[in-house]
């Protein structure tokens, strides 16, 4: 009995010990995890949105965060890398087009931060003004259907075409009334447009591909108004999925975007083409 009781005080001791060591394998995994948790991915257009986002690298190294940009060329992946938690958020986007996105694939992503506007412009392509354009010219324009009603939108605000009453930011082609230049419009992906400016008398260019293309001003006919409709509605946001909003890691992203430094970034980078809106 005397051994025996022996033998249960060390079994006893033994697994305190190892309940200890385990507590303490368990902490070290919690810490490994914290530490991994620190970093905030984020999917973006190359231009200007990982530029912007580059940008604030250093101030959110400062607070202990490393931030982690994945640039992407088109307009579906950002958003599914985001609702399939490959990423933390994504920039590239602006709300009429996210919500347009969620209704077509059944996604819960939300904005949680404005941080810019991109003019949208009329670019040179075999023809350097609006006046020189003949009739059967054509000029390309994105084929999603938020940008390509912007698009429609600067063309009539140009005089180039007439619009049905009232149609605003929700323009086709079939709401077109009138085309006195007999002008074609085709509809492109919005990324080939700038590489498609040899074949198109004009192309209405989203600025992150213009600017990805080393467009600058100089090379535009026109651009949409600083107080358009466009420019209040078409504010590109810091986006996440659903029930995100309130993590560390969306504050601190939005809080180092939403800045000064920023701002001035923006305004020294891009001449007017991007502008902030925060």
């Amino acid at each position: 009995m005397k051994n025996l009781r022996k033998f249960s005080v060390l079994a006893l001791v033994l697994a305190l010990v190892f309940a200890f060591t385990a507590c303490g394998g368990s902490g070290g995994d919690e810490a490994a995890e914290s530490s991994e948790d620190k970093t905030i991915k984020v999917a973006a257009s190359p231009t200007p949105h990982a530029e912007i986002l580059n940008s604030v690298k250093d101030k959110l190294a400062e607070d202990g965060w490393t931030l982690e940009v994945i640039e992407f060329d088109d307009y579906v992946q950002p958003n599914v890398a985001t609702s399939e938690g490959d990423v933390d958020a994504n920039y590239f986007q602006h709300v009429p087009y996210l919500n347009q996105y969620n209704e077509e694939n059944g996604t819960e992503l939300v904005a949680v931060g404005n941080v810019h506007y991109e003019a949208l412009g009329v670019y040179k392509g075999t023809k350097d003004s609006f006046d020189a354009l003949e009739n059967g010219d054509k000029i390309g324009v994105p084929n999603d259907v938020t940008n390509e009603a912007r698009a429609l939108n600067l063309l009539a605000d140009n005089g180039l075409i007439t619009l049905k009453e009232g149609v605003g930011l929700e323009a086709t082609k079939t709401d077109i009334v009138d085309n006195p230049k007999g002008i074609e419009i085709v509809e492109l992906e919005a990324a080939t447009i700038p590489a498609s400016l040899p074949d198109l008398a004009l192309g209405v260019i989203n600025a992150n591909y213009a600017l990805g293309a080393g467009k600058t001003a100089d090379d535009a006919v026109a651009f949409e108004a600083e107080d358009s409709e466009a420019a209040e509605t078409m504010v590109n946001v810091i986006v996440v999925n659903k029930g995100n909003e309130e993590t560390e890691k969306t504050k601190a992203l939005v809080a180092a975007v939403q800045s000064d430094d920023v701002k001035a970034f923006i305004e020294e980078k891009y001449n007017g083409i991007v502008k902030a809106k925060f």
